[in-house]
């Protein structure tokens, strides 16, 4: 998928399953901010990536388990740090407080036996998961705002307004 193409805030609540303004409330504390186009004004859309919404949705599931913001933040810096592709081979196992990342059977085997391990998320298959519900989601490219629509009189009027 070509970097400046997005999705708007309603589709990547839909696809992450969360609600608007949680999606509003994330980007501007800036857990999760838009990577293809933040909102610049009043009217601006914000666009998310695909990688954005993957980090969304991985969210909702360590909020539904019960893990704190503040243990998300964390968990969310840590996964910004790290290559797209690295991302399908992780898994996120939580013991209720904290999260712990999992590169290997391994490790996962490691946390279990130490008791720790409560419950896990394998981010490839929330990877898979978001494929599939945004293949039939409309998605845009980031300069397509820029320019008015045909039939957009509003809009071709500011534009003409602008450069006046």
């Amino acid at each position: 998928m070509p970097s400046d193409t997005g999705y708007r805030g309603p589709t990547a609540c839909n696809a992450a399953g969360i609600t608007y303004r949680q999606l509003d409330y994330w980007a501007r504390t800036g857990l999760v901010e838009p990577t293809v186009r933040g909102a610049t004004g009043s009217g601006t859309q914000r666009l998310y990536s695909f990688r954005d919404i993957l980090i969304l949705k991985v969210i909702k599931r360590l909020l539904d388990a019960g893990i704190s913001l503040q243990q998300i933040r964390i968990a969310v810096s840590h996964l910004r740090e790290r290559g797209t592709d690295d991302l399908t081979r992780v898994t996120l196992m939580s013991d209720g407080a904290s999260v712990y990342e999992c590169t290997s059977n391994d490790e996962v085997i490691d946390l279990l036996q130490g008791g720790q391990g409560v419950f896990d998320i394998a981010i490839g298959g929330v990877w898979r998961e978001i494929e599939g519900s945004l293949a039939e989601l409309p998605s845009e490219r980031a300069e397509a705002d820029l320019e008015p629509q045909a039939g957009d009189e509003l809009a071709a009027r500011r534009a003409a307004r602008q450069t006046g």
